[in-house]
């Protein structure tokens, strides 16, 4: 039987040829001044048969960038760097939404010439950040914005947004998720405000709320999604009740009509709607409250991928990892062919070499030599 996982669907004013989307993958491999190259956009060209492509977080400010060599998109060199991916991706017939990126405390005073990295609240997380000279150092106490401050940083992701469309975008996503800015704002453990950006959940999701509307300002809610992770711990990430708050969230994207919600979901149970428990409930509530697109993504594979798309759960499921190494992707999932093996030395600070050499299947067939899996369930099982 065929899987909905390559049926057409319609998302905005897009039609998508199947329901495979590429995830964001952070590579660091942006050239000085943080601006895509040609090699950026051979990458992405090898793998535009993705139903949609949400390019790497993108910082929409120089305050926003936490990690070397991640691409910008708030100057004129930037924009014209990600008209070489966006033409690229474009010539191969593929579509490729923007990913908008604020790191907030998720970032180092060496990025930004000593001055102190800004968030919701002066809360430091635990861990090491990765400095520009490629060495890890602790995360220092961040500096809690003014009030006053916080709406030219809503302003910062507009600039991001009407840039992405002068660099030949197709849309953008909001990322409100993984611990950076937004995500900051919106859970209650990062956030200890007692203005109107902090306190009851209604004050806390304003934030987000702004940079919906500034972004649906240039573009058409069609073209914009957004990334919610509701219980990940990534960078030192928590929410008394995250059911209420991300229900809420999700409901917030209702209200601005965004093509989509993209989750970042725990890797058991596939669907997060098919178990009991906490779980179940986040990721029930979302669904409820959001009556656009749900894009799923964590460790699926073709058979859990199907399951979610029957349930009604999600309509679109985005892979990570499996692009990465697999940039033809769709056609080995819908013909069941062997997998490549990503190379996990080479995922960041590199060159070519495991970023635009990983083989197609035709190369495979041609003699190349790759190591491989038989299916991607068992490269997900490998975690």
């Amino acid at each position: 039987m065929a899987s909905p996982l390559f049926d057409e669907l319609d998302l905005g004013p897009h039609t998508l040829p199947h329901r495979a989307a590429m995830a964001p993958l952070t590579r660091n491999r942006a050239a000085e001044g943080n601006v895509p190259t040609e090699l950026n956009a051979a990458y992405y060209r090898q793998r535009a048969s993705a139903a949609l492509i949400v390019s790497e977080a993108t910082q929409v400010a120089p305050k926003g960038q936490g990690y070397p060599r991640t691409p910008g998109i708030h100057s004129d060199e930037q924009v014209e760097g990600w008209k070489k991916v966006t033409d690229a991706v474009h010539e191969a017939g593929g579509r490729i939404f923007l990913q908008l990126w604020h790191v907030g405390r998720i970032s180092h005073p060496l990025y930004h010439d000593g001055e102190t990295p800004v968030a919701p609240s002066p809360i430091a997380p635990d861990g090491q950040v990765l400095t520009p000279d490629l060495e890890m150092v602790p995360f220092e106490t961040p500096r809690a914005l003014g009030t006053e401050e916080v709406p030219e940083v809503v302003e910062q992701y507009r600039t991001g947004a009407k840039n992405a469309r002068r660099a030949g975008f197709d849309g953008v996503e909001i990322h409100a998720a993984n611990g950076y800015l937004i995500d900051q704002f919106l859970r209650s453990r990062t956030n200890e405000r007692t203005d109107r950006y902090g306190g009851s959940l209604n004050n806390r999701l304003r934030f987000l709320r702004e940079v919906m509307a500034a972004v649906t300002d240039e573009w058409e809610s069609g073209r914009v999604g957004v990334r919610l992770s509701p219980l990940s711990p990534f960078n030192d990430m928590e929410d008394a009740t995250p059911a209420e708050t991300f229900r809420a969230a999700a409901s917030t994207a209702d209200d601005f009509e965004l093509s989509y919600v993209h989750l970042v979901e725990p890797a058991e149970p596939k669907p997060p709607v098919a178990g009991d428990g906490e779980t179940a409930a986040v990721f029930s509530g979302i669904r409820e409250a959001f009556d656009g697109a749900l894009v799923a993504n964590g460790n699926y594979d073709t058979e859990t991928a199907t399951d979610a798309i029957e349930r009604g759960y999600a309509q679109l499921v985005a892979f990570g990892r499996a692009f990465l190494a697999n940039p033809d992707l769709p056609r080995r999932l819908k013909e069941g062919l062997p997998i490549n093996v990503p190379d996990e030395d080479t995922f960041y600070n590199g060159d070519e070499h495991g970023y635009t050499d990983y083989p197609t299947w035709e190369e495979l067939q041609n003699g190349t030599a790759f190591d491989t899996l038989d299916s991607l369930a068992e490269l997900e099982a490998r975690g």
